[in-house]
């Protein structure tokens, strides 16, 4: 995927989970930031960010914040890029061939980010953005989730009744090492994971690579649950 109209500037601070304040061509500016996670180990005052200009003059911000450098890593935090970063990646067979791809389907009580038919059967694939990393190693959430353990427990049970469940997790970053559920900050999507680990759900996580204006999927990485 690709961002038009990209330019660098110098992260100030975050109000609140919307807007950030950001010096761009020398001028502060307030942005919008396209995540709402915490993503406070991404934004210490006076990181180098990458913002994306809009041209629409009906907006309250003219800007959005899209990436952060962390040390040698520029890491992607748009929320919106890993959907559009895996149809992308659908569409090219990085899971072999699948058909009747639609996005945010219903199931059970969930809508899924997407369905797919593989090889005749019919598929169910969540997808989870991970910005969280520590020396290499990433962990998702960054905050309690319960909708993201509900996701898991309905995608168990879509497997139990026959359908191929996928999870996927988003590595907004390139050169990990592995992924691993972040029990301390919540449990209970930790179990949930490995339930559905046990419960058929094929548990996948791909790093990205990211530029300032570009980020795409990139290689598998481990899961340790």
């Amino acid at each position: 995927m690709i961002y038009a109209g990209m330019v660098p500037g110098v992260f100030l601070r975050r109000p609140n989970r919307f807007i950030a304040h950001v010096v761009i061509d020398g001028q502060e500016q307030v942005v919008h930031v396209k995540n709402t996670g915490r993503c406070r180990e991404l934004l210490p005052e006076g990181a180098k960010v990458w913002c994306q200009r809009s041209d629409n003059p009906d907006r309250k911000t003219k800007y959005d914040l899209i990436a952060a450098q962390k040390g040698d890593r520029l890491i992607n935090m748009d929320s919106q890029a890993p959907n559009a970063a895996v149809r992308e990646w659908l569409l090219a067979g990085g899971l072999g061939q699948v058909e009747q791809l639609r996005p945010e389907t219903t199931w059970g009580g969930s809508r899924f980010d997407f369905s797919f038919v593989k090889d005749g059967k019919q598929c169910l694939l969540e997808v989870k953005g991970v910005t969280l990393e520590d020396g290499g190693i990433c962990a998702f959430p960054d905050a309690p989730t319960q909708r993201g353990a509900r996701h898991l427990r309905e995608l168990t049970q879509a497997a139990g009744q026959g359908l191929e469940a996928y999870v996927l997790f988003v590595i907004q970053m390139e050169d990990v090492a592995y992924l691993h559920p972040n029990d301390a900050t919540d449990p209970e999507f930790g179990q949930a994971l490995r339930n559905a680990a046990l419960g058929g759900v094929k548990v996948l996580a791909m790093d990205c690579r990211v530029t300032p204006d570009t980020m795409e999927i990139g290689k598998q990485v481990p899961v340790i649950l």
